[in-house]
């Protein structure tokens, strides 16, 4: 019997230390498998993972392309409608200048006319003065009178800008002053000046109105007798 119960417990513990061998070999499988498959797993997710995040830096290339053909096609019209714009506001800027020299122009033309009817004026009322000044019969107060008249009329067109053209003793310009008879003088140089009839005026550095003038001219016969002499 005690033999019988030595060998069941030999056999017991053998059989227990074979069911923990083999436990231990199923876990060593199970813990490589599973590690294997960790590893795969893992593996998996990163080529997954590397995919996809190609895939996604690829789209943002082509985004980023659009992008920057987008913008460049927004600068380029953004400079024709500033160019445009520029030669608008160009065009603009001489229209403005034409339109405000045609005015000065017409104001200017407008006033010069008006001015020299005021001249015609002027000349009759100097005339009917210088007459009446020799009548020594009239009050001198009266005369005074006519004087004062006078001298605003000449303060009124002083404060236009009009100013006489100088004419005796000057030599003769032809833009300023218009010829209407001459005299021979010797003394004198050709074209001088010397005698107004007319009266003519400036308007600032404009000729309102030419004087009319008389000049000096040689006399040809006496130089050529003076020559035979």
């Amino acid at each position: 019997m005690i033999n019988n119960d030595n060998s069941m417990e030999k056999d017991e513990k053998q059989t227990n230390d074979n069911i923990d061998s083999l436990k231990e070999e199923v876990l060593e499988k199970d813990e490589k498998q599973t590690n294997d498959n960790i590893d795969s797993l893992k593996e998996e997710v990163l080529e997954k993972d590397e995919k996809q995040t190609n895939d996604n830096i690829d789209s943002l290339k082509e985004e980023l392309e659009k992008t920057k053909i987008e913008l460049e096609e927004t600068k380029k019209k953004a400079e024709t409608n500033l160019n445009k714009l520029k030669y608008m506001m160009a065009d603009f800027d001489n229209y403005r200048k034409q339109i405000e020299k045609q005015m000065v122009s017409t104001i200017e033309s407008n006033k010069s006319n008006l001015l020299s009817l005021f001249l015609t004026v002027h000349d009759d009322y100097q005339r009917a003065f210088d007459i009446i000044k020799k009548n020594k019969d009239l009050d001198e107060v009266f005369l005074n009178g006519l004087e004062g008249i006078l001298k605003n009329l000449d303060n009124i067109l002083k404060s236009e800008g009009v100013t006489p053209i100088e004419t005796i003793g000057k030599i003769l310009d032809p833009s300023k002053h218009d010829v209407v008879s001459f005299s021979y003088n010797d003394d004198l140089p050709e074209n001088t000046i010397t005698n107004e009839i007319r009266i003519g005026y400036m308007l600032n550095d404009k000729v309102l109105r030419p004087s009319l003038v008389e000049i000096s001219k040689k006399n040809i016969m006496n130089n050529n007798i003076d020559e035979s002499n």
